[in-house]
């Protein structure tokens, strides 16, 4: 008997949002035939006593229990599959790997609309344009500014303005095109068809010197076939014009383009800039969408109606309904591996997307990771070199000031302050980068040394003085400061250290008559203020910008000549093996700011440790010998990527639990015939072992060979789950951990 043509013996197995490692069998719902189901439809099951939205993983005719026990889905959200065969595979390849249940990986990969089967219709863009009476329209009076800005924008694009070009052009806009519509001067049209192959350019490709011209070439070269580029360019060497002329092909060919950026606040910039050059539809990734806009953009670039995708991690997950190349911008940044739930790693995860699809994918950073350059060494990946700065830019004058001996005001020395005064005298813009923002990272008592420590978690509190407030970074508790010392009574309450607010309130009074911007994470909480920040900075209308590392990756700020590392020795002794990586990337990645074209740029870095092999490197500019000194420390300790980890963390209300959970997790390893090939470390406390209320611990496996990591983890990770100890903690395994902390 066709089993398709019974409805009764169709079986569809769903995978669900639950913490759960199995598939479940369901009957098609009465009103359903067998030819209507497809992998990666949406279904409406009941669970239990709730009903959930599950995703058909499999359509088979052999249930996995008593076929009596069945029970029949509810009803189908899709009439055909939302998630495509290529994303389906994705999805089942990261549940493999991360050992993560597929039901919940699915959930990941899909837009929270989707997810809570909330109806969502993909709508076509709208353009606005002039209509005949506005062509005619008389000049607007010089008061109505924005909407006379807004009629010379329209009057220039003869075929209209996107809602993505216009969110370019105003932050407002849609207030004053209301006004400009009522009174008829313009209309709201559908967008024209996706436009025909070779139609994709609206400005003319920048020319390309010898060494982006070899790069591009060997990528057109690999176009329709898998590959791994990594793309390692200096600062400045003009990596965002060659993926540029690599996509611009890819367009031509009909095919989709997906970009990974580490952060919200590159996404913007990178935009604009590709809205400049392709007339192509786009769709935006980000945490900075509302689900609604989210879920439009998921379902545009399903059906291929956007040509390119640009998204932060989980853009990884976004469907492509023609997919021709995958570029990860700034591939070394942590910000690409998640930190909870599906701890994944965005850009492993493009690199097993494009082998599947067997298209190209680029990795491209001023300081690759370990991994990458290992890769690259081994000839896994193929290595692209862009040396020099773009437009004949020199590289910038670094200097290590050492700190010894120094009188510092709040964190500046006097070297320092020099000069700042004499950039910003010859018209430059300055940089002062410090990674630690609020006003203080400690309160001190003066008399008895009471330090102002979380009450839920083994850290101090930040004084932060803008808000008049005591704040732990870890748990986002807070509190007002206190008057008098607790312990001893005493009014005599300092704080001690520098972050952002400090450094910045020293600034405004040596240079009273500069304008100065704080961009950290606290300055730029309000939507929209980054990015109206940002475009201060880079039309050089402020001065001297102090930031957090969220001024130190991509943005090109064309007056900056000068960049100054306000604290370098934070990374230098960690007990993290990634510490010393981390930090000189952080270091050459934010002097790499410094000096473009017409201007040469100069270095400040700030230490006390000034022979330090790290620093000393970072002052040479030479990031392959430090990459090369610090792959042989690893070697040498067997740490990644000589060596694979997975790291199972624990944590509980009650003190002793984790660690007896892990304990006992550990015991069941001991029999596993993998056992002899894998390394336990642990279980130990977490170095912050109390955090949000909770106490921590943690055990660490370790390999030298990653399939005997994951055969072991296989036959574990159920025996773990039987364990009564399991369900009184809260666990989760991190594959590949990035985060030892």
């Amino acid at each position: 008997m066709d089993m398709h043509n019974n409805p009764q013996q169709t079986i569809i197995r769903v995978a669900v949002p639950a913490p759960l490692r199995q598939c479940f069998d369901y009957l098609l719902p009465d009103d359903t035939l067998p030819d209507m189901v497809r992998p990666g439809m949406r279904v409406l099951v009941p669970f239990g006593r709730n009903k959930l939205i599950a995703v058909v993983d499999q359509v088979t005719g052999e249930a996995g229990i008593e076929p009596a026990r069945l029970k029949r889905a509810l009803s189908f959200l899709d009439q055909k599959p939302l998630l495509g065969n290529e994303l389906i595979w994705l999805c089942r390849w990261a549940s493999q790997y991360y050992h993560y249940p597929l039901g919940e990986v699915y959930a990941s990969a899909l837009p929270a609309r989707l997810r809570q089967g909330k109806p969502v219709v993909a709508t076509r863009s709208s353009i606005w344009r002039l209509t005949e009476a506005g062509r005619l329209s008389e000049p607007l009076p010089a008061r109505a500014f924005r909407q006379a800005g807004l009629m010379q924008g329209l009057r220039e694009a003869e075929n209209g303005l996107s809602a993505a070009q216009l969110d370019d052009f105003s932050d407002n806009w849609k207030v004053t095109m209301r006004s400009l519509e009522a009174r008829g001067w313009v209309e709201q049209r559908d967008a024209e068809p996706v436009a025909p192959v070779g139609a994709c350019l609206r400005e003319q490709a920048h020319d390309l010197n010898d060494a982006q011209q070899q790069a591009v070439s060997a990528i057109h070269a690999g176009l329709g076939r898998f590959a791994v580029y990594l793309l390692h360019g200096v600062t400045g060497s003009g990596k965002t014009e060659v993926y540029l002329h690599s996509i611009a092909t890819v367009l031509e060919q009909g095919r989709q383009a997906l970009v990974l950026v580490p952060e919200i606040g590159l996404t913007p910039q990178l935009m604009q800039r590709f809205r400049r050059r392709f007339d192509v539809p786009m769709a935006v990734f980000h945490s900075g969408l509302n689900d609604t806009e989210r879920a439009q953009n998921w379902l545009q670039a399903q059906t291929g109606q956007a040509r390119i995708i640009i998204g932060t991690r989980s853009a990884v997950f976004a469907p492509m309904a023609a997919p021709g190349l995958i570029i990860v911008d700034e591939e070394h940044d942590l910000s690409f591996k998640q930190q909870d739930g599906l701890r994944y790693s965005a850009r492993d995860l493009a690199v097993v997307r494009a082998r599947h699809n067997d298209i190209p994918v680029i990795l491209g950073s001023a300081t690759p990771s370990l991994e990458s350059i290992m890769n690259a060494e081994q000839q896994r990946y193929r290595l692209l070199e862009l040396p020099e700065r773009a437009a004949e830019a020199s590289h910038p004058a670094m200097h290590l000031v050492d700190l010894r001996h120094q009188r510092l005001d709040e964190g500046l020395s006097d070297i320092l302050l020099q000069k700042i005064n004499e950039h910003v005298d010859q018209g430059g813009q300055v940089l002062l980068f410090l990674n630690r923002r609020g006003y203080a990272p400690t309160l001190l008592c003066h008399d008895c040394g009471w330090i102002s420590e979380c009450r839920r978690c083994d850290a101090h509190m930040t004084l932060h003085q803008a808000s008049g407030r005591l704040r732990c970074h870890h748990c986002g508790s807070e509190r007002v400061p206190d008057s008098f010392c607790p312990d001893c009574g005493s009014a005599d309450l300092r704080p001690i250290g520098q972050g952002t607010e400090r450094t910045e309130e020293a600034l405004r009074r040596h240079f009273p008559h500069r304008r100065i911007t704080r961009i950290d994470r606290d300055s730029t909480r309000r939507k929209g203020s980054m990015e109206q920040k940002l475009r201060d900075a880079e039309s050089g209308r402020d001065q001297i910008l102090l930031g957090t590392q969220l001024l130190a990756k991509g943005h090109h700020f064309p007056n900056l000549s000068l960049v100054a590392v306000l604290d370098s020795d934070q990374g230098l002794f960690s007990a993290d093996f990634r510490s010393a990586e981390r930090m000189a990337q952080l270091i050459m990645q934010v002097s790499g700011r410094a000096g473009r074209a017409d201007r040469p740029g100069e270095v400040l870095i700030q230490t006390h440790h000034p022979e330090h092999e790290l620093l000393q490197y970072a002052l040479r500019q030479d990031y392959h010998a430090l990459s090369r000194f610090l792959l042989q420390e690893r070697k040498t300790a067997q740490w990644p990527p000589y060596s694979y980890l997975a790291l199972l963390r624990a944590e509980a209300t009650q003190k002793d639990r984790p660690m007896q959970f892990l304990q006992q997790a550990a015991d069941c390893v001991s029999d596993n015939h993998e056992a002899g090939k894998v390394m336990l470390l642990g279980p130990v406390l977490a170095p912050m072992e109390k955090r949000g209320g909770r106490y921590r611990a943690q055990l660490l496996l370790q390999a030298p060979e990653r399939a005997d990591l994951h055969k072991l983890l296989s036959g574990w990770l159920p025996r773990i789950e039987q364990l009564k100890s399991s369900r009184q903690v809260r666990w989760s395994l991190d594959i590949d951990p990035q985060d030892m902390f």
